[in-house]
This record gives C-alpha cells, sequence and structure tokens, in this order.
C-alpha cells in the first residue's frame, strides 16, 4: 500500500527540509536526512528513485570525505566549497522530485485553495507541475528515436558530434518544451483556470494520521540537529 500524503504535508515537508539542510552541522546529518527522504520515495511508491537517489548521494560522500583528506591548497578549497553547496540543495531537490512525482494538479489546486494562496502564485505552479512530466516524456520519446540513428545523449556522444547531438535532440527538446507550454497555457485558459470566482474541487483532500506523523518525523529530525548543535557549542 502507498503512503499518499496531502498537497499541504508536502509543502510543509519542502520547508522543513529547507531548514533541516540548512542547519545540519555534519555530512553524517546530510547522509540521515537523504536516507529519511529516500525512505519517504520508498513508501510513497517510488523504490528505484530511493535507491538511485541514495546511491548518488552515498558517491557524493565519499569523493567529499576523499577531496578532503587528499586534496590541499586551492583546489580543496574550491571543490569543498562547490560540494559543500551541492550537499544543501541535493536533499531538498530529491524531495522535490518526490512531491512533483505523485502530486496531481487537482491536489495541488485543492490545497492551494484551502490555503487561500493568491491565483497569481498558483496558476504558474500548476502550469510547472503538469509541464515538467510532460517534458520529461518528450525527452525519453526524442532520445529512444535518435538511437536510432546512432546519437546519444551523453557526454562523450557529444563529444565525438557534438554539432549533430545538438541539431538532432536538444533543438527538438527546446521546440518540444516550447509546444508543450503554449498548449499547457492555452488548456489552462480554456478550463477557466483565470476565473475570478473561488473555484470548487471534485478532488477531496484531508490531513490524516499519516500525513502528522511523517510532519512530526522531519521536525523532530531538525530539532535533534539544533539540539546537536547547541550541544557541540
Amino acid at each position: 500500500m502507498k503512503l499518499h500524503l496531502d498537497p499541504r504535508t508536502k509543502l510543509f515537508l519542502i520547508l522543513l527540509c529547507v531548514l533541516c539542510a540548512m542547519f545540519s552541522p555534519s555530512l553524517y546529518f546530510q547522509f540521515a536526512l537523504v536516507s529519511l527522504i529516500a525512505l519517504l520515495a520508498l513508501v510513497s511508491g517510488k523504490p528505484l528513485y530511493a535507491l538511485r537517489g541514495i546511491a548518488v548521494y552515498a558517491v557524493i560522500c565519499a569523493f567529499t570525505v576523499w577531496c578532503m583528506g587528499v586534496m590541499s591548497g586551492t583546489w580543496r578549497t574550491m571543490f569543498v566549497a562547490f560540494l559543500g553547496l551541492v550537499h544543501k540543495v541535493y536533499a531538498c531537490g530529491m524531495l522535490s522530485g518526490i512531491v512533483i512525482a505523485t502530486t496531481k494538479v487537482g491536489e495541488f489546486l485543492s490545497a492551494m485553495t484551502r490555503l487561500h494562496v493568491p491565483k497569481k502564485l498558483t496558476i504558474p505552479l500548476a502550469v510547472m507541475l503538469r509541464y515538467l512530466p510532460t517534458i520529461r516524456e518528450d525527452w525519453h520519446y526524442i532520445k529512444d528515436a535518435m538511437r536510432l540513428r546512432d546519437v546519444f545523449p551523453t557526454v562523450l556522444g557529444f563529444l565525438k558530434a557534438p554539432a549533430m547531438t545538438v541539431n538532432c535532440i536538444y533543438v527538438p527538446i527546446l521546440t518540444a518544451a516550447s509546444k508543450a507550454a503554449d498548449e499547457l497555457s492555452i488548456a489552462s485558459v480554456t478550463r477557466g483556470i483565470e476565473n475570478p470566482r473561488r473555484r470548487t474541487c471534485l478532488v477531496s483532500i484531508r490531513m490524516r494520521a499519516a500525513d502528522w506523523l511523517v510532519i512530526l518525523l522531519f521536525a523532530a529530525f531538525l530539532a535533534a540537529e539544533l539540539l546537536y548543535k547547541a550541544v557541540a557549542v
């Protein structure tokens, strides 16, 4: 059984995740935060996403430890500063991916209506939720088509034939992105998204015990970080 969280819970989890990443006292806490997010992805029905996310972050952590132990001087400072930024952003990006993949546009609009969020903010976010999966789907179609022509969207493929890679892959994806944006905007306006009246929602959302439990878990993790920093000082 998949865990299905309220969209308001997901937005609050992103806020808590940002705070956890900001106040993280060490690399161990960062890895624990990413592991917690991977666990959330696992119970949300995204096992491959969870495994891939934790594996990539393990490589980043190993590379960070190697840089701090082997490098010295300016190179060490540059790499450690860059990797520090990666560590702060990675957990938030991973959680945002889960939110986008598991949130339907109707549920999101219903949650924004409940929170009395202005439409100037709601409409762009709702279009974005539908836009990113559409572009991802087009990207897979273009990659599969170009493989038949022996063109691959990889670093090695770009180095072998840069002009061919750009013309056959990146130009079509930019064209598809522009077309998808126009189509989604037209569809949203046609469905009355600019209607000034308060919209009604067919989707029923409410906070359940699972929502409060997940919020409590992330809040407890943030409290543990703050407590550790206070004790360490």
